[in-house]
């Protein structure tokens, strides 16, 4: 069941709302540059277990409207509190991938938590995504700006340059054209923006503002966030749990997706 959820007078973000009558929910924050349909893998699997699974695109991504401004953590996060109001979620499993698990953070962070009992965060972008003088882990900042380059250059070629670098398991030509469908679905605009979100934002204080039990699930093999930052946010995000994937690079959901859909199951309980 897919609709829309007003975040702002002119913005509307899309919602996949799969098994309403589920007995726990999952919501799902996508990585970039995609949407919610990375998660196909986990919604095939997790309703079956009587899980509700609820994805969104965020603004400038998929289906969702693709304004011009929002594209900050604060924005980010206020669009999921919309998601979360409106349909008077509670108790939930708040997911987030990557660029998800980052307004994830922030949303835990401004609203407290409000609505969420468990915090699952995979491959997040936190607490910074590029090196600065404090802080020796991730990315070189000129990583960032190169994909920020080629988003106005040749948005399909630095798509497809990331998509190599996304997973560690062998992907077959058609999968990685899907994901590359995927990307071409976001606004060019919005893909930048995000990536200068990186560069200009970190999520160190709010790492200790998480205050309910959170799973951490991070590739060893990561090339687009080093594993580093997961035990980081595992050592300050108190009553947390960092599970290494061996066999994975960034999209852990997909590399080992049994072992992940355990995982987060064992996690979430029944």
């Amino acid at each position: 069941m897919g609709y829309y959820v007003k975040v702002e007078p002119n913005v509307k973000i899309y919602v996949e709302d799969l098994n309403p009558e589920g007995n726990k929910t999952i919501l799902f924050i996508h990585g970039w540059p995609g949407n919610y349909r990375l998660f196909e893998y986990q919604f095939d699997q997790l309703p079956k277990m009587g899980y509700r699974c609820i994805g969104i695109d965020t603004r400038g991504f998929g289906n969702s409207d693709k304004p011009w401004n929002g594209y900050n953590f604060d924005r980010l996060a206020d669009d999921v509190k919309c998601v979360i109001d409106t349909l008077k979620l509670h108790e939930i499993t708040l997911a987030g991938h990557s660029n998800g698990g980052a307004i994830a953070i922030r949303y835990m962070a401004r609203y407290n938590g409000y609505g969420v009992s468990k915090l699952a965060l995979f491959a997040a972008v936190a607490p910074s995504l590029i090196k600065r003088p404090n802080f020796p882990y991730g990315l070189d900042k000129e990583t960032v700006l190169q994909l920020i380059q080629g988003t106005y250059t040749d948005r399909p070629k630095m798509l497809q340059g990331f998509g190599d670098i996304f997973f560690y398991q062998h992907i077959t030509k058609a999968f990685s054209d899907w994901f590359f469908q995927l990307g071409l679905q976001a606004a060019g605009w919005a893909t930048a923006a995000i990536a200068n979100t990186w560069i200009n934002e970190v999520l160190f204080s709010d790492l200790g503002k998480i205050n309910v039990p959170t799973l951490i699930i991070h590739g060893i093999h990561d090339k687009v966030v080093p594993f580093e930052l997961g035990e980081i946010q595992n050592k300050d995000i108190k009553n947390s749990k960092l599970i290494p994937f061996n066999y994975s690079g960034h999209a852990a959901f997909y590399d080992q997706k049994d072992k992940f859909n355990e995982e987060l199951v064992r996690f979430i309980g029944p």
